[in-house]
């Protein structure tokens, strides 16, 4: 950097008009820089001010325990407000970070005073799946639960002039279809009002945990420049991407009403760990390991196919894992067995389906037992969380938390380049002769 300056200042001695692109601009849109050049050849240059911009600092909306603001700490962030409605997974939170009482207010975001909050770069909104989610009633974001996104929009239309450039939505992947696709675009327009321009995309836990935890990310970014549908397709290669399912790419194509501004993205890594990597070593007499009676009971509420699986781990003469969920089909309740060496979707335990049963079987024996909140954490990417509290209040903190290395790609591949730009990026603007 300081070398680019340095050649820059002797170029300007020397009478020359200097244009720096930054390589995202030039992937993002080079034809949109050919045309700036064109234009500042033929008719001068003047440059506008840069934004003042914080220097990576946060507010983590529906905090949760802070597995955001972990992710985003890791790349570099620094948490200045926190705000979730529930005082059990601030006490949590508090567990964990022993700063929670500097930042962290408790309560429901449509109490939130904008005129109180810091000045931030960036603003996360993990808000409730509950009516977003294609296992719950799908009320959409009018549903009691999930309508606390208008909250968030509420708070930032509050901070007028400092809301933050940067913006950072996730929920679940049914968000996209929810009511038709007509919630997921209402969001996005609202951002659109507020001045952001939106990307979006998928990123499955799967990628970097063995957990399969897919979740929808929408980034909005103030002041971004919108690209045309025309442009797609020249541009961004949405179809086919890792991170853009074809539902999303077509959801894209069909919203020209839509303030887009897509960003290439790279592949997600490939996981390293299986599920056996993150389990506790706990010994045959351990009080978490189920009884004989209760044992058999989940075996009973297997389907044949799902008992056969079962049936061959027990007879084998290694030992061998796999995760089970309750759920009700066909208005029984029914176990079904996964065996992929990855964990089902970690959940809130609500009226106890939500809780995942770890099945090891081997050697003519079998065993169940609940995952430990140590082994939810390492499916999180949180190895080193401080656990406290009961066992309900950490299956529920996990169960409703984002994936921290996940948070972590995000930063690295998309939020700590765009903040590079507003941080150092002077706008440069043709003059109009």
């Amino acid at each position: 950097m300081e070398r680019d300056c340095r050649v820059t200042r002797e170029l300007l001695v020397q009478g020359w008009t200097v244009l720096r692109f930054w390589e995202s601009e030039i992937e993002r849109d080079v034809e949109e820089c050919v045309r700036t050049a064109l234009a500042v050849l033929e008719n001068g240059v003047t440059y506008g001010s840069p934004k003042p911009v914080a220097e990576k600092t946060f507010a983590e909306f529906f905090a949760g325990i802070g597995l955001m603001r972990l992710g985003l700490e890791r790349k570099g962030w620094r948490i200045a407000y926190a705000n979730d409605i529930d005082s059990e997974k601030y006490e949590t939170y508090k567990g964990h970070f022993g700063d929670a009482a500097e930042h962290f207010v408790v309560g429901d975001v449509h109490d939130v005073d904008a005129c109180g909050l810091p000045s931030v770069t960036l603003a996360t909104a993990s808000f409730p799946c509950n009516d977003l989610s294609l296992a719950g009633a799908r009320q959409g974001l009018v549903g009691s639960q999930s309508s606390a996104f208008w909250g968030f929009i509420r708070v930032l239309k509050d901070m007028g002039g400092r809301k933050p450039p940067v913006v950072l939505l996730e929920n679940v992947t049914g968000f996209l279809t929810s009511h038709k696709g007509s919630d997921f675009e209402a969001a996005l327009l609202a951002l659109n009002g507020l001045g952001y321009t939106v990307d979006a995309f998928i990123l499955d836990a799967a990628a970097f945990v063995p957990q399969s935890r897919p979740r929808l990310f929408v980034i909005g970014v103030q002041g971004d420049r919108a690209v045309t549908r025309s442009a797609f397709t020249e541009t961004i290669p949405i179809y086919g991407s890792d991170v853009r399912t074809k539902a999303l790419a077509n959801f894209i194509f069909t919203h020209p009403n839509i303030d887009w501004s897509l960003r290439t993205l790279p592949s997600p890594p490939h996981r390293q760990i299986w599920l056996t990597d993150i389990l506790e070593d706990l010994p045959a007499d351990a009080s978490e390991w189920w009884g004989e009676q209760r044992s058999t009971y989940l075996l009973d509420q297997m389907s044949e196919k799902h008992r056969a699986v079962a049936d061959r781990m027990i007879a084998g003469n290694e030992w061998s894992y796999g995760t089970v969920f309750r759920r009700v089909r066909y208005g029984k309740s029914m176990a079904e067995l996964r065996t992929d060496g990855i964990a089902g979707c970690l959940r809130t335990p609500r009226g106890g389906s939500g809780r995942q049963i770890l099945f090891k079987a081997g050697k003519g024996q079998y065993g169940t037992r609940l995952l430990t909140p140590r082994e939810c954490a390492r499916l999180m990417g949180a190895d080193d969380y401080k656990i406290s509290g009961s066992l309900n209040q950490a299956l529920f903190g996990f169960g409703d938390a984002v994936c921290v290395p996940v948070i972590e790609w995000i930063a690295t591949y998309y939020l700590n380049p765009v903040i590079n730009e507003l941080i150092h990026g002077t706008p440069l603007v043709a003059a109009v002769v």
